[in-house]
């Protein structure tokens, strides 16, 4: 998701701001030069925990073992509930806001759904290259899910309309792509079609967790995993970012009460690095006693 941010604005060291995709680029290449192997593409479908190590299953077939595991699958796009939405997917219809699509969007009158922060910095991203940007939010208005600065900004931006109260029902176009949407104000009932050739959707995301069922990671009634405190039930002390099955842990936007920031989830990302050495400290102190007590047991 940090990827696909137009503009990342309340990141540490950037004080003018940084592109999402440029943000990560450099956050790979930080990781391979201290030494990390990444494997694209590659799909985790199966955790199975209980025994040690932990083993995670490919989607090729091959299994990976590990002392430790960290869940950073953070979460996916939510789609509108409209017909016709696979049709103008990649064309017409997208869910983030890059230089490619600002430049599709040359002199054209746009859509944007969503009224989070990364709608915000998407729409005053695509005012300075569409005619104009229609934001439309379900909601009375921005305050309650966006940061002030972000509405600041919209509000000084001339060719930017913001919409409350209204939710996409239609799209409407040919097989050379979008030509219009109708949207309905959720309190009155009253429908409109506009002219419009791109919609940006930034509706929020859910957790990538569901691969997970069946291994015991305790899960919240969203589908966020739970760690530390959050985890409700267990015999032994847990580290904050644990997540009650010995040996995973949670990061990022996948865990319960994370705050979906991307300072927030890279602070995470090192606070897991500590607590990480603490577990394999723990878990070498106390395998030797584990054995000679089995060792105790044959014997008896």
């Amino acid at each position: 998701q940090a990827g696909a941010s137009a503009r990342i604005e309340n990141y540490l060291g950037f004080p003018t701001g940084i592109s999402g995709m440029a943000l990560m680029g450099r956050a790979f290449s930080q990781a391979q030069k201290f030494g990390v192997e990444i494997a694209i593409p590659d799909e985790a479908v199966k955790l199975e925990c209980g025994n040690d190590p932990c083993h995670i299953q490919l989607a090729t077939g091959e299994r990976v073992q590990a002392k430790a595991i960290v869940l950073a699958t953070g979460a996916r796009y939510r789609r509108l509930g409209v017909a016709r939405l696979e049709e103008f997917e990649g064309a017409s219809v997208h869910y983030w806001a890059s230089p490619l699509e600002a430049d599709l969007c040359a002199d054209a009158d746009v859509a944007l759904v969503g009224g989070g922060n990364s709608a915000g910095q998407a729409a005053v991203f695509l005012a300075s290259h569409a005619r104009h940007v229609r934001v439309l939010v379900r909601g009375t208005g921005l305050s309650s899910t966006m940061s002030r600065y972000l509405i600041e900004r919209i509000a000084s931006c001339p060719n930017i309309q913001v919409i409350a109260e209204t939710e996409v029902v239609e799209l409407l176009g040919t097989d050379q792509g979008l030509q219009g949407v109708r949207w309905r104000n959720r309190r009155t009932g009253t429908e409109g079609q506009h002219a419009i050739t791109h919609l940006f959707v930034f509706t929020g995301a859910d957790p990538v967790a569901a691969w997970l069922t069946g291994s015991g990671i305790p899960i919240d009634e969203k589908g966020f995993i739970r760690t530390g405190a959050d985890v409700r039930s267990t015999q032994r002390s847990l580290l904050p970012l644990e997540t009650g099955v010995e040996g995973v842990f949670a990061v990022g936007d996948v865990r319960c009460g994370s705050v979906k920031r991307v300072g927030a989830a890279i602070g995470e990302g090192a606070a897991v690095v500590a607590q990480l050495h603490t577990f394999l400290a723990r878990r070498d102190r106390t395998t030797p006693s584990a054995e000679a007590s089995r060792s105790a047991a044959r014997l008896g």
